[in-house]
């Protein structure tokens, strides 16, 4: 059922929607949220956001992030990773054509490039050094 180090981080490079966590108050269950990344095997984890999003503010805070990727279909399997921000960047042109074209079809990588840059304002990259892993695949039930 736990998946080998090589098949947690192929399936943690595919384009999953993740659903990332950060502890963001003392008193209250982490703040977890759906949002797109990029993974490649053996790299760091990044996301993008707003500089003064409530996300950037508590991974800032918090100085670490939880990320979670799962599909239901072939069957139930699931990556979970957590780990230290190892850096953040501004965000960058190059950065999210790569995000947008890793989420939807070719003919719309542009029109959401145009909006994402006039539209949603300026980004950060937040990256995460994956030291934590959980992973499941639940294909023999």
């Amino acid at each position: 059922m736990t998946l080998t180090t090589r098949e947690r981080e192929l399936f943690l490079a595919e384009p999953h929607i993740g659903a990332l966590s950060v502890a963001e108050r003392p008193d209250r269950a982490p703040l977890t949220v759906p949002i797109w990344y990029q993974y490649s095997p053996g790299g760091e984890l990044w996301v993008r956001t707003g500089p003064d999003s409530r996300k950037a503010r508590a991974i800032r805070a918090a100085g670490r992030f939880a990320l979670m990727a799962q599909r239901t279909d072939p069957t139930v399997r699931y990556v979970s990773v957590e780990g230290p921000v190892a850096r953040i960047e501004e965000d960058s042109p190059e950065r999210s054509r790569e995000m947008a074209a890793r989420y939807l079809p070719a003919d719309k990588v542009d029109g959401f490039v145009e909006y994402d840059r006039t539209r949603l304002g300026g980004h950060v990259l937040i990256f995460m050094r994956p030291e934590h892993w959980i992973s499941a695949d639940l294909g023999g039930f």
